[in-house]
């Protein structure tokens, strides 16, 4: 198994086992029982540095693996959003977009949503007029 594949299982594993309430309340628990301990140790220093280097520790590894989690997440909803867009009426133009620039990216969607407006428009124009046509229908027939 390569490394880049062990790092990905042990990175789901984790982010899969970090989610669950089960852990957030043997987190709640040790902080707890830290917090507890303080008048034994005399709110020394040292009691003070064990909370701090353990969640300095946990939380300089959890980074980097939740990031790893959402960027192949994020390419794995890219992938399938590019095969919608090939296989259906969609521009294919829009493949690979997520890869131009922010000002490139929001001229796009600026055009996007002024073509839904332009849509929008167009469907309450048509409603407009075929209720008009209704009300001239029921008109000639009454």
């Amino acid at each position: 198994m390569t490394f880049s594949k062990l790092f990905n299982e042990v990175a789901s594993r984790v982010a899969q086992a970090t989610g669950r309430p089960a852990t957030f309340i043997i987190c709640v628990a040790v902080v707890l029982v830290w917090a507890v301990s303080g008048p034994f140790f005399g709110f020394s220093d040292t009691w003070q540095l064990i909370i701090n280097t353990g969640t300095t520790i946990v939380t300089f590894l959890m980074v980097f693996l939740i990031q790893n989690t959402q960027n192949r997440d994020g390419a794995a909803i890219q992938a399938k959003l590019d095969e919608l867009i090939r296989t259906s009426a969609a521009g294919n133009a829009f493949i690979g977009i997520e890869h131009l620039t922010e000002e490139e990216l929001d001229r796009i969607r600026a055009t996007c949503e002024s073509r839904a407006r332009a849509a929008e428009a167009a469907d309450d124009a048509e409603d407009e007029a075929n209720r008009r046509a209704m009300a001239a229908a029921d008109a000639a027939t009454s």
